[in-house]
């Protein structure tokens, strides 16, 4: 079974920093099912391809399910194994590209974040729902996918077609999450695994699918499928699915009530069907104590989310501002830009962020395929990294970092600077991230707030960081609270309030 993946990104060879193999040399890698071959067909500063070839032994695969498997028939040797993609070639996809998995790069630091333009292709991989399913998995994550079904003998066309696509996935993405994206929906479009599925799956779906599943219309089937239709599993995975998102205090505070969006609805309520049909009396016995809780619910007063009162904090202050065009910078799935679009005086709207994962959802949150044509003349979404110059980002009267910096290492703070103060230049940038220091009002919070922080500043650190950057970039800055200001801790989100010189 083979994987190609292709960049054209200039210079292309880069690929093998990002892969950890040389282009230069073919690296074999011993597993208990078969070899995982790396190899580079061609390397040239234009364009430059790695390949995968998975040469599975079918009876090195049947030994390793060691003396106690019950199957003795011919087809534990006579199989599709060594052709199709599958499971294993998740598995050493896996072991083969961890560290790019992982989307670190020690010899060029800076590789890793930039998204790529690259092309995947799999010329042959079992496909339980044809064409159309790998479509429904792989483009809300952005990608451009060509399936085509593979006849079951091309001399006798009218037998129709086999169980098997030809997948080629077109887009620009960080080499990392391509890879993840892959090691997540391989197993799942063959829906199978061949090998024990432990619980210690969940964590790995968990960890695959950080900053994409979550928000995946089709969530739903992908976690049943990958954790082998395991009920219990798939609803532990599902349950650590519903704290996860982009909205950083989410888990710490009620979600805002929203629409869901096209599609979602349907995913949530095929799983909700499954469920039923396999009688799990404790899924029925919790959804009713979710309703009755829900019901108890409404009879209390609410508190207003955190992320909605953040959110309407940065859009008064934008108007205070007289801020007519405004940029979102690290959008996410698009709650700020929906906002801004829903005030008329923000005559241009922008929105940013590093995931076409995100993009995709924020499109499909907005409704841009039936938005009126005079409010999509007002907006312009794009992907972008915020460590490299952008002259799109130019032109804004106000730039909104809304609990974005926190999500970027350390050493690259000073090219986020340098990008968004010192090109950019907008009149204005809002800033917001955690107060660490209230972090202790949270009574079950163990460390961060979200497993994606980099860090958490003091009310001092954060003062101390923007007065730097202020001094050095020609701004003047101011602090405001955000939810309620603690006399002991102070307030659960700081926001600092950028003005450039009127002279600079």
């Amino acid at each position: 079974m083979l994987l190609t993946i292709t960049t054209t990104a200039r210079p292309a060879t880069d690929l093998g920093f990002l892969l950890h193999k040389h282009p230069g040399r073919v690296q074999e890698f011993g597993r208990s099912f078969g070899t995982a071959t790396v190899f580079y067909p061609e390397a040239e500063e234009e364009r430059c391809t790695a390949a995968l070839l998975l040469e599975v032994d079918p009876i090195a695969l049947v030994r390793s399910r060691g003396k106690s498997s019950p199957d003795f028939s011919l087809s534990q040797y006579v199989n599709d194994r060594p052709y199709a993609a599958s499971s294993l070639l998740a598995v050493a996809l896996a072991d083969v590209f961890r560290t790019a998995r992982a989307g670190r790069c020690a010899a060029r630091p800076e590789l890793p974040g930039t998204p790529l333009p690259l092309e995947l292709r799999l010329p042959a991989l079992p496909c339980r729902g044809g064409p159309e399913l790998a479509t429904r998995l792989f483009e809300p994550l952005g990608w451009e996918v060509d399936a085509q079904a593979v006849l079951l003998d091309e001399g006798f066309p009218e037998w129709g077609d086999s169980r098997y696509v030809r997948l080629t996935l077109r887009g620009t993405a960080r080499l990392a999450d391509a890879l993840n994206h892959l090691y997540v929906l391989l197993p799942v479009l063959d829906d199978g695994k061949h090998y024990w599925i432990a619980p210690d799956e969940v964590d790995k779906l968990i960890r695959a699918g950080e900053g994409w599943l979550s928000g995946h219309p089709e969530r739903g089937l992908i976690t049943r499928r990958y954790l082998g239709r395991r009920w219990a599993l798939a609803r532990t995975a599902l349950a650590r699915l519903a704290e996860l998102g982009d909205e950083t205090e989410e888990r710490l505070e009620p979600a805002v009530e929203e629409d869901a969006p096209a599609g979602e609805s349907a995913a949530d309520e095929a799983a909700a069907d499954e469920a039923a049909a396999q009688g799990d009396a404790p899924q029925e016995e919790a959804a009713q104590e979710e309703a009755a809780q829900e019901e108890a619910a409404q009879e209390a007063p609410k508190a207003k989310p955190l992320n909605l009162r953040r959110r309407e904090a940065v859009l008064a202050k934008l108007e205070e501002l007289g801020a007519v065009s405004v940029i979102d910078l690290g959008c996410g799935q698009g709650e700020l830009v929906g906002a801004l679009l829903a005030r008329p005086r923000f005559a241009r709207v922008g929105g940013m962020d590093v995931s076409s994962m995100a993009l995709t959802i924020a499109a499909r949150k907005l409704r841009l395929d039936r938005m009126p044509d005079s409010r999509r003349a007002r907006l312009t979404l794009f992907q972008g990294a915020l460590t490299y110059t952008d002259k799109r980002l130019s032109g804004y009267d106000a730039a909104v970092l809304m609990e974005v910096i926190e999500h970027v290492d350390p050493p690259r703070l000073t090219a986020l600077e340098r990008v968004v103060f010192g090109r950019a230049r907008p009149r204005h940038v809002l800033v917001t991230t955690p107060n660490i220091e209230h972090n202790v009002r949270y009574e079950f919070l163990t460390g961060l707030r979200h497993p994606d922080h980099r860090f958490e500043w003091t009310r001092a650190e954060f003062a101390a960081w923007a007065a730097r950057v202020a001094g050095e970039y020609g701004y003047q800055v101011a602090f405001e609270p955000v939810g309620d200001d603690d006399p002991e801790v102070g307030p659960p989100t700081q926001m600092g309030v950028f003005t450039r010189d009127q002279r600079s």
